[in-house]
């Protein structure tokens, strides 16, 4: 869990909090005035809802449903704003080798289960049905005509793993064009800060062990950059009928249950909220080493021991 910690000096931290997205977001801003703060947040939560609205798959002529609509079938032009999104996804899903993917299988499309109501383990040929459907790669984007085409008939995608995180990023970018020198949006626990708290020191979060939320562990200066979380909540799947727990390795099919959470640091929410989950699969070692080899990008990870783990160059007051 990670809380903003707030100061209050000379001026103002004016918030509101709300829910969009299906999350509770709360927008936190210094100012002198109340009635311009609360109008620039105003701004911002039209922002979030536009985004919202853009990236849905719960209205039927939104965008992402026509690329959808037409996998295996055709190319579909999309706007520079969709366009980027699904570029960025892409190569961060190659950067994760595929840990992290914005595609998935249509539910009518395929199961891992061949027959109705068997319980055996699932064929070769299931399998790799499910990995064309299921493939990055199988992802095809022309920068010069400006569209998007899924390879396989039965292919989805989907930004729920990011829209939060893009969400953020796009609020902050209002509100600074609207003159917000300083502030935090916390988006369902996803942190992104920019300037300063009021007494001219920086943000900063008090991270805690997610079995003992209300006991923060460290303060971690966090002005300018953004945080997010993700824990390897007890999962169930069924393996030649055998119960396991923990996230699964998409890669491997195997549990993953040595971190128990994951946090995040880096400029843009966007990329926090996308790198998150993808480290938890990946396990401490593999997870530092990634993380270590990116500029602006740091991770403070957990495991089921309660050890933390950071990767290099962070700075954390135990």
């Amino acid at each position: 869990m990670l809380a903003v910690k707030k100061l209050t000096g000379s001026s103002t931290i004016f918030n509101r909090g709300t829910r969009l997205m299906g999350n509770r977001f709360e927008i936190s801003l210094v100012a002198n005035d109340a009635i311009w703060a609360h109008t620039r947040i105003d701004s911002a939560i039209a922002e979030i809802n536009r985004v919202d609205k853009l990236l849905s798959t719960f209205t039927e002529d939104s965008t992402i449903n026509e690329i959808n609509r037409n996998a295996g079938i055709k190319p579909v032009r999309v706007d520079a704003e969709i366009f980027r999104l699904v570029d960025r996804a892409v190569q961060i899903s190659s950067l994760t080798d595929g840990t992290f993917d914005i595609t998935y299988a249509a539910a009518t499309t395929i199961s891992l289960d061949d027959s109705a109501n068997s319980a055996v383990t699932p064929t070769v040929t299931t399998f790799k049905k499910k990995l064309n459907l299921t493939n990055y790669t199988n992802v095809v984007l022309d920068f010069a005509a400006q569209t998007v085409f899924l390879k396989n008939k039965g292919m989805r995608i989907g930004f729920g793993a990011i829209s939060r995180g893009y969400a953020a990023d796009r609020a902050k970018y209002i509100l600074q064009m609207e003159g917000v020198s300083s502030g935090v949006i916390n988006a369902g626990g996803d942190l992104l800060t920019w300037g300063l708290q009021p007494d001219n020191t920086p943000w900063t979060i008090a991270t805690a062990d997610p079995t003992q939320a209300n006991q923060p562990y460290a303060d971690v200066k966090i002005s300018n950059m953004a945080v997010a979380t993700s824990y390897n909540t007890e999962k169930y799947t069924s393996i030649n009928n055998n119960k396991i727990t923990g996230d699964i390795n998409p890669e491997n099919g195997f549990p993953v249950s040595k971190i128990k959470s994951v946090s995040i640091i880096t400029p843009g929410a966007e990329l926090a909220d996308a790198m998150a989950t993808p480290i938890i699969a990946m396990g401490v070692n593999a997870g530092l080493y990634l993380i270590n080899k990116l500029n602006q990008m740091a991770c403070i990870i957990i495991d089921d021991h309660a050890r933390v783990y950071t990767s290099k160059d962070i700075s954390v007051m135990m």
